[in-house]
């Protein structure tokens, strides 16, 4: 786990529905470490990405995923959050320290529009599913289905294994959106600048700060596809992650 908030690694293959831990194409056998060196080091040995296939297949005509099923979400029975934080009945609010900001412009179909926003809303039930130390919040399995979920419980577990929060800001931005024929999957990519997100020791509070590099920025593709009784709600089913991505500096 990279103290930037995403296992990382750089590869231009994404790895399959397993998510396999691998380093330039090399299985990596987890040893112990400091806790420190072992949030600073990650980045350069695991990749946790899920999809299927190489990230240049969701650049053809077919998006990947498309036509895939939806699970059903599950709703929250904690104590009611601000209704900003609620927008599809299911929580998710991240704590005054642990800011998601995204800097981007909503396209003007609907369907794009509405798939963007709960893009939004699955990287923010990461991150609180990080917060709250557990892979079964309803947050995490409202907003993301197949692939998509296996890869926010790996996130949030890399971060429960590690002793980790997270603390400060990530910014996503230049965002684009792409559908497919029939409508009911959605592309949404962007670039996330992770500088100024840390991990937290959970123990210790100790903040684990790093000298900014490349390992800051990556680029993600995430698929969205229609929740078929949701109304208005959409689902990540994979995510492809380019890590380093200098096309995002």
């Amino acid at each position: 786990m990279d103290r930037r908030g995403e296992t990382g690694g750089r590869t231009d293959t994404v790895i399959n529905p397993e998510c396999t831990s691998v380093s330039r194409g090399v299985t990596v056998k987890r040893r112990t470490l400091p806790t420190a060196a072992a949030f600073a080091t990650a980045a350069a040995l695991l990749l946790t990405a899920c999809g299927g296939g190489d990230d240049s297949s969701a650049d053809s005509d077919q998006i990947a995923g498309a036509g895939e099923e939806s699970a059903q979400p599950s709703k929250s029975s904690e104590p009611a959050a601000p209704q900003q934080d609620k927008p599809d009945g299911v929580d998710v609010s991240l704590p005054a320290d642990m800011k998601l900001v995204f800097d981007w412009d909503k396209p003007e179909d609907e369907n794009e529009a509405a798939a963007m926003d709960d893009a939004a809303n699955y990287l923010r039930a990461i991150y609180r599913g990080v917060d709250k130390r557990t892979t079964k919040d309803a947050a995490i399995t409202a907003y993301s289905t197949g692939e998509g979920l296996h890869y926010g419980e790996t996130q949030i577990n890399e971060w429960i294994k590690g002793g980790w929060t997270g603390t400060g800001t990530r910014r996503h931005y230049d965002a684009t959106t792409r559908s497919a024929a029939n409508g009911e999957s959605v592309e949404v990519a962007f670039c996330a600048d992770t500088g100024k997100f840390y991990g937290k020791e959970v123990k210790t509070g100790k903040v684990l700060k790093a000298e900014p590099s490349l390992k800051d920025f990556n680029y993600y593709k995430i698929i969205m596809i229609k929740h078929p009784t949701g109304d208005g709600l959409w689902q990540a089913s994979k995510v492809f992650v380019e890590t380093e991505a200098k096309k995002c500096q």
